[in-house]
């Protein structure tokens, strides 16, 4: 059975072949479980080359787990987790982080996605007051929910504030690996270097069959492994979680993955910005085109070309791009949107 090609999530592409063949090659005999294993450990290994030797990884069967993972290990539930208004945290994961930490979300409100150091300044009060949840935790999004991309100077200016006011910074990376693509720089560049404290290294989205990696930069992990049991993101077959990131971390595949999603999009921003009735609303730094479109025509267009609405007040669309996007799909799509303008 053979599926369209849509541009509704990077989420609905398939698996990279040599993930596949990855998790074939880990296919043999026994291996002790929940990560005891050659190939976890061997996995684990190659991210610290890649991180810094000051690296430990937990592995979590998808990203809602890896954030909340993350965020119950660096707060208590006394405290507030400060992150931008269109967080995945804050939208799209059902209220677990909440749930699981404890700790409340102060969200931000943003024009594209990216918060600021001014925008974190206004939860920043009622410090040492037990009448209030104390904000520990910051939470940024890189690539953004709106596809846009913190620079590196974005994110150390952020860090340096957040850690100057005693607080951790955590960086949702689900599309991670298209926004190193995008600034041209090395995954360790863009995070330990600029002063992230840990972060949830997305696979899902880039090829994997399932996957996330929750990392933390020189922190103390001893509570994390009891941690992530108790959410339930404990695979018992780790090495199949493991093989998958090695393959994806080998020759650069994380990065040629992301190249492709990312130049892909710009064709589709490119293509649809040329017909009358389409206005984009966000620049197109990643895998993401944000836009705007009449009503009427948008029942039919998914009919052929599944996406979906970002905001059904304003008719504002999303249509994402994958690995796997080929131009011919982008065409396609574009000569039906004009068609349906026309």
């Amino acid at each position: 059975m053979s599926y369209i090609r849509g541009f509704a999530s990077d989420n609905n592409s398939g698996v990279h072949p040599d993930v596949l063949k990855a998790i074939e090659a880990a296919n043999v005999g026994h291996a002790i479980g929940y990560g005891d294993d050659v190939v976890t450990h061997r996995c684990e290994e190659l991210f610290r080359s890649i991180f810094g030797l000051k690296t430990d990884v937990f592995f979590a069967y998808n990203g809602t787990g890896a954030n909340v993972i993350v965020l119950q290990a660096l707060s208590r539930t006394y405290n507030a987790i400060i992150c931008p208004e269109t967080a995945h945290i804050n939208v799209d994961e059902c209220g677990a982080p909440e749930k699981h930490s404890g700790a409340k979300l102060l969200p931000v409100k943003t024009d594209n996605g990216k918060l600021t150091v001014e925008g974190i300044k206004q939860y920043m009060h009622g410090i040492g007051f037990e009448h209030h949840s104390q904000p520990n935790l910051v939470s940024i999004t890189q690539a953004t929910e709106l596809g846009t991309l913190y620079s590196l100077n974005e994110i150390k200016e952020i860090a340096d504030y957040v850690h100057a006011n005693n607080m951790k910074l955590h960086m949702d990376g689900a599309r991670i690996s298209n926004a190193a693509a995008a600034l041209g720089c090395s995954l360790k560049e863009m995070t330990v270097d600029v002063g992230v404290d840990a972060l949830s290294f997305g696979g899902t989205k880039n090829g994997l069959m399932f996957g996330e990696a929750v990392l933390f930069f020189d922190l103390p992990t001893d509570d994390v492994k009891f941690i992530r049991k108790q959410t339930a993101q404990l695979h018992s077959k780790m090495r199949f979680t493991a093989a998958q990131f090695e393959a994806l971390l080998t020759n650069d595949l994380w990065l040629k993955n992301a190249l492709h999603a990312n130049k892909m999009a710009q064709l589709l921003a490119e293509k649809v910005g040329e017909i009358e009735g389409v206005e984009l609303t966000q620049k197109v730094e990643s895998n993401g085109v944000f836009a705007i479109i009449p009503e009427s025509v948008i029942a039919d267009l998914q009919k052929e070309f599944f996406f979906y609405v970002w905001d059904v007040s304003q008719s504002e669309v999303r249509w994402m791009t994958s690995f796997d996007t080929q131009e011919e799909d982008i065409y396609k799509f574009a000569d039906l949107l004009r068609s349906k303008l026309a």
